[in-house]
């Protein structure tokens, strides 16, 4: 039998999470640059902040040629772009002057992932990198990741967004994120959750 699913939020019906969700808007425009693997997967990050934040636009791709429109886009504008992924060369988000009509453009993918995705689409080195400084380790526990400082899709754009734009109202983004990381553990059996939560209290 086929799950049901909620028509607003798209979750299954058992999880859904539209209780949680209080649209925001910001004036720096969010786009995400999403690994076509990550589109299905049932715990991806980006689905939530449309949700939170419905202006954000979402391409997906792997390749240049997949990211064309978006080159054109992004080259028409006058705006700032910022590409958050972290490089030798990147600066802080914290250290850039809050410019609420910029531009931020965030890979979604694994580390492996988005690092191919940046080889393959030169075309980013055009713009300035941002970097992210957080005390807070991610919260999101319900995913592996290899690095300690790895932050989800959602987290990364909500921090960006409160470097550049103080005034942005965050708290909704993360009340869906939230919403959903609390339904994964409570559906997990009580020893899996746990290791979850000892895996993280490790790294």
């Amino acid at each position: 039998m086929s799950r049901s699913y909620c028509i607003n939020c798209q979750y299954p019906q058992s999880a859904c999470i539209c209780h949680a969700v209080k649209p925001t808007t910001a004036v720096t425009e969010v786009i995400i640059m999403q690994h076509p693997s990550e589109v299905e997967h049932a715990k991806n990050t980006v689905k939530l902040l449309k949700l939170a934040l419905p202006q954000t636009q979402i391409y997906v791709g792997e390749t240049a040629e997949d990211f064309a429109e978006l080159q054109g886009y992004l080259a028409a504008q006058t705006r700032p772009v910022f590409i958050v992924y972290p490089n030798d060369h990147s600066k802080a988000a914290s250290e850039v002057e809050a410019d609420n009509k910029a531009i931020i453009v965030l890979i979604d993918g694994t580390w492996r992932k988005a690092y191919r995705m940046l080889q393959l689409n030169p075309w980013l080195l055009n713009y300035p990198s941002l970097h992210l400084e957080c005390d807070d380790e991610s919260q999101y526990v319900i995913r592996k990741a290899k690095r300690s400082d790895s932050l989800s899709t959602l987290e990364a754009a909500a921090y960006t967004l409160a470097s550049l734009e103080p005034s942005a109202d965050i708290a909704p983004i993360f009340a869906v994120f939230n919403a959903m990381v609390h339904h994964k553990l409570s559906a997990m059996p009580a020893a899996v959750r746990q290791r979850y939560h000892s895996d993280k209290l490790k790294g």
